[in-house]
């Protein structure tokens, strides 16, 4: 999605609301060091982060040069130049079912400082995203949340979950194939070229995922701050297939007391292949001197018990919420994932801020590939009678689009409605992912 994002100014409505309470919503000039700088504070102390040194307002100010940034300010505290709320935004793809992609517009950064709680500054900044998303084009909004309460109420749902999985190093036998490649060190300068397209493969690969940026390959590859305890931790490793073409690398780091094993940990795993993603998961398993490898946000639905004679070495936990959708086109969302089924069905979309309400028809033919067409009250009236419909909110939407929660499962807690025999188990089946979906990275 092409799109300037200093091409429209900050949301009315946003500024009207923020301005009668005394304060002020700016976009911010991410050409303004000073600017840039002050709000990277207040992120910084926003997320409890340790105030940031000089290479972290660099390496900042170059991330967010592509990012659309506001602030909100208020100018009777002691640094009014330090904005007390944030967001961030960007258009970006997003992974959906069959391999596609779909135009998608991230938010980040969401903060308000404790010191400006209840004066509504988080609804104007998150109804301001939504405007800013349907300005874009964007299909969908998303983001990551630290807490499962907020953003519901602006209709966004969980459609993602990720997991913490650990593997007892003591049990680990493998009994999965051998593949036909190898897995050899790398240095991370030596892959930061390749890096990106195997990024770009491996993430059209599982719905949920995201489009990689630059500034983060360089902070998982140990380039940002190379001389830091964290980067100089960290070691990086490649899988080559036995044509020598590089599919997939990992990034990991072991930590452990002195004489002690320690635990391999690793929260950067990039597999183009089948072959690439049990290779790495192989060696990432079989360290000596270690207790166990823990890796972070990995799949609730991982084959890695499959491939052990003990699946019991592998445990789940702290299984999460992380990415929620919220719907903004519907026609152009629907319209971009394949489907597992064919068949009609008319959706019925409550949506309470006006943006994504609406019925419309679904048409999904033997290929998987789907029509979409709004209905008006005369063709839903004429669509009634012998067509399958469900009657849902746009939060259920978004829960179901990428196939991670089934339609029956909502309908069984009462928050999607079969409007006629059969409708539920046809939606079931349709919008069912031949991949979980997930996502392995925070933004």
């Amino acid at each position: 999605m092409s799109f300037d994002l200093q091409g429209f100014p900050a949301d009315s409505e946003a500024l009207a609301s923020l301005a009668a309470r005394g304060l002020d919503y700016r976009l911010v000039d991410t050409a303004d060091a000073a600017a840039t700088s002050a709000w990277v504070e207040a992120d910084f102390r926003g997320f409890h982060h340790a105030r940031p040194r000089q290479i972290d307002l660099d390496y900042d100010r170059g991330l967010l040069a592509e990012r659309r940034v506001h602030g909100v300010y208020d100018r009777a505290i002691l640094e009014p130049a330090i904005p007390v709320a944030t967001v961030s935004s960007w258009p970006t793809g997003l992974s959906v079912p069959g391999g596609r992609s779909v135009d998608a517009w991230a938010v980040s950064s969401v903060t308000v400082s404790p010191t400006h709680r209840r004066r509504g500054i988080a609804r104007a900044l998150m109804l301001a995203e939504l405007q800013n998303a349907r300005a874009a084009g964007a299909a969908l909004a998303m983001l990551t949340a630290t807490e499962a309460t907020i953003y519901g109420r602006y209709g966004y749902a969980p459609a993602a979950r990720a997991a913490t999985v650990f593997v007892d190093r003591r049990r680990v036998h493998w009994v999965g194939p051998d593949a036909p490649g190898r897995v050899q060190f790398v240095d991370g300068a030596a892959i930061r070229e390749i890096a990106p397209g195997i990024a770009r493969r491996a993430v059209a690969r599982t719905p949920g995922e995201i489009d990689r940026w630059p500034a983060l390959l360089d902070r998982v590859l140990g380039l940002f701050d190379p001389d830091s305890e964290r980067s100089r931790a960290r070691r990086v490793v490649r899988y080559d297939d036995e044509r020598g073409q590089a599919q997939g690398f990992a990034v990991f780091h072991v930590t452990r007391p002195p004489n002690e094993p320690g635990v391999a940990e690793f929260d950067f795993l990039a597999a183009a292949t089948d072959d690439a993603e049990r290779a790495l998961w192989r060696f990432l398993i079989e360290q000596d001197f270690v207790s166990g490898t823990r890796g972070l946000l990995r799949s609730i639905d991982e084959p890695l018990p499959w491939l052990l004679e003990d699946p019991r070495a592998v445990t789940f936990s702290e299984v999460v919420d992380h990415l929620w959708l919220r719907m903004i086109d519907p026609i152009a969302a629907l319209a971009a994932r394949r489907y597992s089924a064919p068949g009609r069905l008319v959706i019925e979309v409550d949506d309470p801020m006006g943006i994504a309400g609406g019925r419309f028809e679904l048409v999904v033919d033997d290929s998987g590939r789907a029509e979409v067409t709004a209905l008006d009250q005369s063709d839903a009236a004429a669509s009634a009678r012998g067509v399958r419909r469900i009657g849902l909110g746009v939060r259920e939407l978004g829960a179901i689009y990428l196939g991670g929660v089934h339609p029956s499962v909502l309908a069984r807690a009462g928050r999607i409605t079969e409007r006629s025999r059969g409708s539920i188990a046809a939606a079931d089946a349709m919008f069912a992912a031949q991949r979980t979906p997930h996502l392995s990275i925070w933004f």
